[in-house]
């Protein structure tokens, strides 16, 4: 078990004084049993909001609501919580043959959020894409296991892909992403997305935070930890869902921190909503997260 001290910064600047406006949030740690508890948590918003509201949405994310005023010229807001998060031991591989999931799937009657029935169907970000699938079925081929199928594929996109903070936008499709090779931890994730379903496989987006480790000898940086993205599949009835992180080329352990997760970004991208501009804006945002040695 670790207990992390997290820290979210988000700043706003406008040109001009905004109209008034309505954001989303969804930046909150997840309360997961079993592998992730949220210990505190405060949000401090600057100025104050006409209007703050949380609520949970349908695939068990929290979501911030808040009513922006009008006259803005900036806009600050700042996450501190705490987080204990487990260091799950390696498990047996549980899951069945590839061959058998498609029984095991039609086996499954639940419609809640987390049903693997709701992460098969191509998506609005995500959707059918010819090349990434035949890329998938190369890179699992001959796997004897499902959970084996995701750690291959994951493990393939990582070798194939290069990690560019400058090749892609938040809106850039992701066979778009995947033709050119480079990317972000979003089009990591929604690329592996997109193969797992090709292969008959359910897959989430899921979104959260990572914690980063300065090179040996360094001093580790404040704010240099990031918002982070990864895939969820589910691997049959015993096996359940499977976590793997394709721009890291790893299982999910101890070092990520659970927020949210959907269908693709947009249904736990960190900020969404609308502003009356007149004017451009400016925007920025830092992580820090710190692993603590006592409560």
């Amino acid at each position: 078990m670790t207990l992390y001290a997290l820290r979210l910064a988000i700043h706003y600047e406008f040109d001009r004084p905004t109209g008034a406006g309505r954001q989303l949030f969804r930046i909150l740690p997840a309360d997961v049993p079993g592998l992730q508890r949220l210990h505190l948590v405060r949000v401090m918003l600057s100025p104050a909001p006409a209007e703050r509201v949380e609520f949970t949405d349908f695939f068990g994310t929290r979501v911030i609501e808040v009513a922006m005023p009008p006259g803005l010229t900036t806009f600050d807001l700042v996450l501190e919580a705490r987080v204990e998060r487990e260091v799950p031991d390696p498990e047996l591989d549980m899951s069945p043959p590839p061959a058998a999931l498609v029984a095991e799937i039609a086996a499954c009657r639940d419609v809640a959020h987390a049903s693997p029935h709701h992460f098969l169907a191509p998506s609005r970000r995500i959707p059918a894409m010819p090349a990434v699938a035949r890329f998938a079925a190369s890179a699992v081929r001959g796997a004897p296991t499902v959970q084996q199928a995701i750690v291959r594929l994951g493990q393939a996109l990582h070798r194939t892909m290069t990690f560019d903070a400058k090749a892609t936008l938040v809106d850039t499709p992701p066979d778009q992403a995947f033709a050119q090779r480079r990317g972000v931890c979003q089009d990591f994730a929604q690329i592996m997305v997109g193969g797992l379903r090709s292969l008959g496989i359910p897959a989430a987006y899921v979104a959260g935070y990572l914690r980063t480790l300065p090179p040996a000898g360094q001093p580790r940086l404040v704010g240099a930890d990031a918002m982070h993205a990864w895939v969820r599949a589910w691997a049959g009835e015993k096996a359940g869902w499977v976590d793997f992180d394709p721009t890291n080329a790893c299982l999910v352990r101890g070092d990520h921190i659970d927020v949210g997760f959907g269908r693709d970004y947009d249904d736990v991208a960190p900020v969404t909503g609308m502003l009356r501009l007149d004017g451009s804006q400016t925007g920025s945002h830092s992580v820090d997260i710190e692993a603590l040695d006592g409560p």
